[in-house]
């Protein structure tokens, strides 16, 4: 199909499904360019989207952060953590999978057939702040918030509830000593591959039950993949945490 007969088709439809309509189209197109893209179709009319996402990312942290500010009196390193909890790439990769922004990719055909979820997820997060950024050329800062509100701010109580804004192996060490009063350890199941590409599995224990595997490029993002897991089993959420409203506090968790 030719390019521009798949932005006449394709484009109007993401336009509806997060509610802006462009004044100029190819900034949205151009959100969602992958640099490999360019390498093979060097003639796209369009750059890259790494510009944009800069300026997505800023506007993203600003929106949050005036959010927090204006609505909570918790502490500044609470609300650090929250914001970073709203704004760092996983959830971005999720809520860019809402939306469900891959379909509209430009990749290169070594990227679109990569199987690797991690980088997916990396590429996905980029897009989400580009299409952001390319919202507050285009539209301004009050259709950027919107955007935000509708399907970042929205996450909070998620994070809140379940301490997103803790990494996963502290999250689980809170739970395990909270409830079982063990602090779980974490064992190298198996190590394969060269040095410089190294492959962990890795179990996390409480005692001697193995709660969960975990896999990674590194013990680190393979504990913390374990320690993800370990939650999901468990069906441990976060600590509890006082939220300081301009009006009241509420207990959450």
């Amino acid at each position: 199909m030719p390019i521009t007969s798949y932005l006449e088709k394709k484009f109007p439809a993401l336009e509806k499904k997060i509610g802006v309509a462009f004044r100029n189209p190819d900034l949205l197109v151009q959100a969602l360019v992958h640099r490999s893209f360019l390498n093979e179709n060097r003639n796209f009319p369009l750059a890259h989207n790494e510009r944009l996402e800069f300026l997505g990312d800023a506007v993203l942290e600003l929106i949050v952060t005036e959010f927090l500010f204006e609505n909570y009196l918790n502490p500044e390193g609470e609300l650090t953590n929250w914001r970073a909890a709203l704004v760092n790439a996983n959830m971005c990769a999720v809520v860019a999978q809402e939306i469900d922004l891959e379909p509209y990719l430009f990749l290169s055909h070594g990227e679109s057939k990569d199987a690797n979820t991690k980088a997916r997820g990396y590429i996905l997060a980029n897009a989400l702040e580009a299409v952001i950024g390319a919202i507050y050329l285009d539209q301004g800062s009050e259709i950027a918030k919107q955007f935000v509100t509708r399907w970042v701010l929205t996450k909070l109580p998620e994070v809140l509830e379940l301490g997103l804004w803790m990494d996963p192996k502290s999250r689980f060490q809170e739970g395990a000593q909270e409830v079982v009063g063990i602090t779980p350890t974490y064992r190298v199941l198996k190590e394969e591959g060269p040095d410089h590409e190294k492959n962990f599995v890795i179990g996390v224990y409480l005692g001697k039950e193995k709660v969960a595997e975990g896999f990674g490029t590194s013990k680190q993002e393979a504990q913390t993949d374990a320690a993800e897991k370990a939650l999901r089993i468990k069906g441990w959420k976060g600590p509890k945490v006082d939220i300081i409203t301009r009006t009241q506090t509420d207990p959450i968790g």
